[in-house]
């Protein structure tokens, strides 16, 4: 039995191999694999939930045992979440600097010295029941960007399963809007295809493909000269984005290894969301703002920007994954042997806050979007298990990109619970002992003056959403812009509600096997802002 089980996987491994030596860039889940690879990859899924366990229980235990330990570790962690916030704060300020002084440039201008005449943007619009006013609204901000639309092409795809109003929509869009670009195409993403995982990544898939055969090929456009940008279908551009993207692109040191990802501010309708959704949204945004001043830890995410010739490389966005905005990434760095990296763009693109007409609804959907979002866990197994076959990607790099994910997965789960929860666990179970020490009088009044002073890193985050925030529109008060800095207050709340829980969530799917599906972010809006403003630097 032994022998016949080692033979399967002998045999499984050589058919891999003979097919496609990139064969496991298109794993998804430990369920697509056999034998060995089954095992392992099950193993790396379980990696992050097990560690973010292991932490938490150790701290509880620790309590129980050693309370005076666990104090003084509370008021450590306490002192390096202070330094941690700092730190941040830097990066982000010097993040605001650099986007409002590329929002200060005439980016064409910038483009004049540089070839630039023969690159077409190829705009991909995913989109499944978004109504009409969403879909319209980032139409329109294309059109009115500072980039002749005769060198855009756009594709709309329509998820089948959404019904023909849908299609409907899109066609309606093709013949208002459809003439002024270079081209347009509309195509519906069939439901149920082999394979594939109902999503996002799927229908971008689908849609780049219908716009090589369509468009590219039809017109025998070189696709050396063609960047996609994948929108979310709320995607809204600003008036440079198309020129600062085509510099960045033109100077980058390798353009054909490298995506570009712009800063997603969620404000289409930042107005009308409740304080809730808007803490989140800018939360969101700074720590996107963040990541680009570390390009080392910078992933896509969201909407980004890639060649296509690129994509083609590995067939597009991956099918059959839920997290495809950040897997994209992870395909590329894979197929060009770790010769590939992101590169940041500090200029913007805005999207929607997720909000809903009621608050449990609202709650309920950021619950679900942060949910799917922190599910980008799902890339740890991915990165570990295609490593392990990739022997051309540097050790080094190796080592400090599966650093990189693990520690941030395990932090986005232990941190705020550590310090909102776990952390005052010696106050409730170190025993009378303790409770009659000094330390235990101590440990409150320390750790929240550590806590308190932190928080006045969100004064910075405060006075930065205002420099985010469009011009507020007339049917609201004062009372809503002195609400802008006061939601700041929620932070502690929003960092466990919606990050830690719903990423512990995930980490425990994965951990027992209950993988997520897709869930798309409902997009409802009282009032369309087409193009909000952000205060350019000078």
């Amino acid at each position: 039995m032994e022998q016949s089980k080692r033979y399967a996987e002998a045999s499984a491994a050589k058919e891999n191999a003979a097919r496609d030596p990139y064969w496991y860039l298109h794993v998804a889940r430990a369920t697509d694999l056999s034998g060995r690879d089954r095992t392992l990859y099950r193993a790396f899924e379980m990696l992050p939930g097990a560690l973010s366990i292991a932490t938490l229980a150790a701290l509880v235990l620790l309590a129980l045992l050693y309370p005076t330990i666990a104090a003084y570790f509370t008021i450590v962690f306490a002192m390096y979440w202070l330094f941690k916030v700092g730190f941040l704060s830097i990066h982000l300020r010097h993040n605001m600097r650099r986007l409002r002084h590329n929002m200060s440039l005439d980016w064409n201008a910038r483009l004049s010295g540089l070839k630039h005449e023969k690159i077409v943007h190829l705009v991909l619009f995913p989109f499944s029941s978004e109504p009409y006013e969403v879909v319209e609204g980032s139409i329109r901000a294309i059109l009115e960007a500072k980039w002749d639309p005769k060198r855009i092409a756009v594709v709309l795809s329509v998820e089948a399963r959404a019904g023909e109003e849908q299609v409907r929509v899109a066609r309606r869009i093709q013949e208002t809007y459809g003439s002024r670009f270079l081209d347009f195409l509309v195509t519906v993403h069939p439901d149920g295809l082999p394979g594939e995982l109902p999503g996002k990544g799927a229908n971008l898939s689908h849609a780049a493909e219908a716009a090589r055969v369509g468009f590219l090929d039809a017109r025998r456009i070189d696709y050396r000269n063609v960047l996609v940008s994948a929108f979310d279908i709320d995607t809204v551009v600003y008036p440079h984005y198309f020129g600062c993207l085509t510099w960045y692109f033109l100077t980058a040191e390798r353009p054909y290894q490298s995506s570009f990802q712009p800063v997603p501010l969620f404000n289409n309708n930042i107005w009308q969301a409740p304080m809730l959704a808007r803490v989140i949204a800018y939360s969101s945004t700074f720590w996107q703002m963040i990541q680009q001043e570390r390009p080392e830890k910078l992933a896509t995410f969201s909407s980004h920007a890639t060649p296509f010739v690129a994509l083609l490389k590995v067939g597009y966005w991956q099918r059959n994954v839920v997290s495809e905005d950040s897997r994209i990434f992870w395909n590329l760095f894979v197929r060009h042997d770790g010769e590939y990296r992101v590169v940041p763009v500090a200029y913007p693109v805005s999207m929607d806050a997720n909000a809903a007409p009621g608050f449990r609804q609202t709650v309920a959907n950021l619950y679900r979007q942060h949910r799917r979002w922190t599910y980008g866990v799902e890339n740890v197994a991915y990165i570990l298990f295609a490593f392990m076959h990739n022997r051309k990607i540097p050790r080094a790099l190796k080592v400090r990109a599966v650093l990189v994910q693990i520690e941030g997965f395990w932090s986005l789960v232990t941190h705020p619970l550590i310090l909102f929860a776990v952390g005052w666990m010696p106050l409730i179970v170190g025993g009378s002992a303790f409770g009659a020490s000094v330390l235990s009088y101590s440990l409150p009044v320390v750790a929240k003056f550590f806590l308190t002073a932190a928080m006045f890193g969100l004064v910075a985050s405060a006075a930065y959403s205002i420099l985010l925030v469009p011009k507020r529109p007339e049917e609201f008060g004062v009372l809503r812009s002195v609400a802008l800095v006061a939601q700041w207050l929620l932070v502690p709340l929003t960092l466990v509600a919606f990050s830690a829980i719903p990423g512990f969530e995930s980490q425990l799917r994965l951990m027992t096997g209950r993988y997520l599906g897709f869930w798309i972010t409902p997009k409802t809006r009282v009032q369309l802002i087409p193009k909000p403003a952000l205060k350019p630097h000078g």
